[in-house]
């Protein structure tokens, strides 16, 4: 592979101008594809195999146009102090308000709209009331013009002295991005200007990364229509993709300094780093690629498009790097060192003085043991706050407390009561039943006198008289276990009631959703993680040809992500630093932190792994003591990977700021995640383990050795081929 790669390297840098202008082109492609497609709404959200989704897709196909699954909206009123609702000037208010949600701007994708006192939504102190508005599709494909006639329906109520506000998910917003990505690009250029002190090294990482996404994110965009892909899954691509664009570039251009450093011509100096650092970028790419193909296995058609959106994002910053970066060496030629770097070089001899990554290497050579320990009880610390995590989906009562959304949420908790602003769907199937009538009133009863139920609200059947929607209001509020309790109770009943009147009895609604979501979260991590890390094992293997160096990877990665669980239980659940993190409501935590932590962490923490290890079996391979190559590996790729993270933390970080607590919540996990996985496993861990195993960290038994291929990641067949070992005749060979 590595002299494949050199080949690759070489053309591209002869072939500058044709390269560069092949991947303008599909830029230019992709963004003209983007910007005459269809907008993008959201992808049909489902969770196949749930009893709530099978609920749905019953209501769907037995009254059609219910829009079961769109979005709603509660517009809250309260009377002032001493006042009630029931007032003939406050009803008259309330009235407006609703006859100007059915007239207003966006009507048509109003499914209803209900009277609060045709439809009996008035406390019982008459101090509250709501209408309820149903919309005949979800949140995310809302027109500005719906959403913006909601947020405005109470603005004469409110000058006539009544409270309004807003709740529900109609007010769900597609999520902005670019703030994050702005923080973090302006990190990004200062670390690589602190790292290289060259003005052109440093932009070219982030010039091809912004390429690299702008041609994915473009090409998720032309095709979001088409492929039901939604206005959410470019996030993650542009997230995962300028992470792995920088990176990927980063060690290619570093490797490149490298090569010049030690006397060669520039051609050969990129043939050489795409053909050794590359041959690193490509089985990087791979693991990050598994990580997020792997989310397939969670059965959510949702999650699946994002990871392959993503997965395709990284194929192409691989590419790029392969082809682009050394095309863009070309131009820059020795220009990659700053004017005083070319001055002292002075004909191309490196610079002997040893570096922060060598002292420390050589420090933790004398203590492995003590660093060993030391970073494992840290780590272990930090990560008993996971054995109390608690896992659902973020609800208004989630909001900031300054928000229209939480205000309508207290305001319905207040008036009538917890459960209010999370009822349970009932759909009852009565086609096999011979009284359908009475089958729906036993179901009724049965459940009106289960604990944890609030009130009870049969709906009619429908035209075809099969089917039934009974409103439940549980008495908790709608994360709490109570309610989770509640929805066991009542699904394992079900069973009794179809048994006795012949009534299936499905339980949906946005709770059991979530419910059901969490539920299936939690059955998926472990065979994920199953699948992700032995796929990674393997491939690692095939790189490292070793066993215990993967297994030390993996072992290594799953401690670091523990910990940064532990950290957002802390935080986020606990209330530990809210303040400083801006967390206003503490909670559960989102159910599909874990396995976004575990994909987009592993991806990562395995491009730390291989860039800097690699460097090390690199060493290894050519002579070097196992001592001495850690020290090499570090001489070489601490710095380097240092600043890799530093951007990495700093672009999650960044979320960190937004008011959403679900995006709040992903920014600090995978920030911290990153800063324990790369100071703490790999730049400590990672060279004690080694240290401890000497010799034994490269072996592999011989009948394994055998089976492998041999991919030739460090380059030794590429070095004997262009080294002082080889005739002149096996050079050209290998550079033609």
């Amino acid at each position: 592979m590595a002299t494949f790669l050199y080949k690759m390297g070489r053309f591209a840098f002869r072939r500058r101008p044709f390269v560069a202008l092949a991947w303008i082109m599909l830029l230019v492609l992709a963004g003209v594809g983007a910007a005459s497609a269809s907008t993008a709404t959201s992808s049909s959200f489902s969770i196949p195999g749930t009893e709530a989704q099978k609920a749905f897709d019953l209501l769907d196909e037995r009254v059609p146009g219910a829009a079961a699954d769109g979005a709603t909206a509660r517009v809250v009123f309260k009377a002032p102090a001493g006042e009630r609702m029931t007032d003939a000037g406050h009803r008259a208010e309330v009235a407006n308000v609703v006859a100007g949600l059915k007239s207003g701007a966006g009507a048509d994708q109003i499914a209803s709209v209900v009277d609060p006192y045709a439809g009996k939504a008035v406390s019982r102190d008459g101090t509250t009331a709501y209408t309820q508005v149903s919309y005949k599709v979800s949140g995310m494909e809302l027109t500005e013009a719906a959403r913006e006639a909601l947020v405005e329906a109470g603005d004469e109520a409110r000058d006539a002295g009544l409270t309004v506000e807003i709740g529900g998910d109609a007010l769900q917003a597609v999520p902005e991005t670019g703030a994050g990505e702005i923080v973090g690009v302006v990190v990004a250029a200062i670390v690589l200007v602190i790292t290289f002190g060259s003005l052109v090294a440093a932009g070219l990482p982030l010039l091809t990364a912004i390429i690299g996404v702008g041609i994915g994110v473009s090409t998720i965009t032309a095709l979001a229509r088409v492929l039901d892909l939604g206005s959410t899954t470019s996030t993650l691509a542009m997230m995962i993709g300028l992470a792995v664009g920088i990176d990927y570039a980063l060690f290619i251009v570093s490797r490149y300094r490298a090569e010049l450093a030690e006397g060669r011509e520039p051609e050969d100096a990129a043939g050489r780093a795409v053909g050794t650092a590359g041959s690193a970028v490509v089985f990087a790419g791979l693991t990050v690629v598994i990580a997020l193909v792997g989310l397939a296995v969670v059965n959510i058609p949702m999650l699946t498009k994002m990871g392959f959106a993503a997965a395709g994002t990284v194929v192409i910053a691989v590419l790029i790097a392969l082809t682009l970066v050394p095309a863009l060496l070309g131009f820059a030629g020795r220009n990659v060192f700053g004017r005083k770097e070319r001055k002292r070089q002075g004909g191309g001899v490196a610079e002997s003085k040893a570096n922060m990554g060598t002292r420390w290497a050589r420090f933790v050579l004398r203590r492995p043991v003590a660093v060993l320990v030391t970073a494992v009880v840290g780590l272990g610390v930090v990560a008993v706050p996971a054995a109390s995590l608690e896992m659902g989906l973020p609800d208004d009562g989630s909001q900031p407390v300054s928000t229209t959304q939480r205000k309508a949420y207290d305001l319905l908790s207040e008036g009538f009561g917890p459960g209010f602003n999370g009822p349970l769907m009932l759909v009852v199937d009565v086609e096999g039943a011979e009284r359908p009538q009475d089958a729906v009133g036993r179901v009724t009863d049965l459940v009106k006198g289960m604990d944890g139920v609030a009130a009870t609200v049969p709906g009619p059947l429908n035209k075809a008289g099969d089917t039934s929607v009974i409103t439940v209001v549980p008495k908790d509020r709608p994360s709490s276990q109570g309610t989770e309790d509640l929805v066991r109770s009542i699904r394992g009943a079900g069973a009794g009631v179809e048994e006795e009147t012949g009534a299936q009895v499905l339980v949906t609604g946005a709770t059991a959703m979530n419910i059901d979501f969490s539920q299936k979260m939690n059955d998926a991590l472990l065979p994920y993680l199953a699948l992700v890390v032995g796929l990674a094992f393997l491939l690692l293997m095939l790189v490292f040809r070793s066993v215990l160096v993967p297994l030390k990877a993996a072992l290594g990665f799953l401690l670091s992500v523990v910990a940064a669980l532990g950290a957002v239980v802390a935080v986020f659940q606990w209330g530990w630093l809210a303040d400083v993190m801006g967390v206003e409501q503490t909670g559960p935590v989102m159910s599909m932190m874990p396995i976004f932590m575990v994909g987009v962490v592993f991806g990562l923490a395995m491009d730390y792994e291989v860039f800097l290890v690699t460097r090390m079996r690199e060493a290894y391979v050519h002579g070097e003591r196992p001592g001495q190559a850690i020290v090499t590996g570090f001489q070489h790729g601490a710095r380097v990977v240092t600043a890799a993270a530093v951007i990495m933390m700093a672009v999650f970080a960044g979320f960190i700021g937004s008011s959403e607590s679900m995006v709040k919540m992903i920014g600090f996990g995978l920030a911290i995640a990153v800063f324990f996985d790369a100071f703490v496993v790999r730049m400590a861990i990672v060279p004690a383990v080694l240290a401890l195993l000497g010799k034994k960290a490269w072996w592999l038994p011989r009948r394994l050795d055998k089976a492998l291929p041999n991919v030739d990641v460090e380059g030794e067949q590429l070095r004997k081929a262009l080294g002082d070992g080889a005739d002149e005749g096996e050079r050209e060979l290998v550079r033609a």
